[in-house]
């Protein structure tokens, strides 16, 4: 992973939004979790600076 970019899974666990890699994985691999308001099961999904993840109706800004 380069500094521009952060994996979904990885994200959420830095922002506090789950506990553990596992709860991450959960709530990915359940739909539970939307990237710039679509649906994304991916894990590994690479984020950049600007986009927004949705999760329990909160939406998060990614700022690397």
């Amino acid at each position: 992973m380069d500094d521009t970019t952060i994996k979904l899974d990885q994200f959420l666990k830095w922002q506090g939004i789950v506990g553990t890699g596992g709860q991450a994985k959960l709530a990915i691999q359940e739909g539970e979790v939307r990237v710039n308001g679509v649906i994304e099961t991916r894990r590994g999904r690479k984020l950049v600076t600007g986009d927004r993840v949705t999760i329990d109706n909160r939406t998060f800004r990614v700022e690397l």
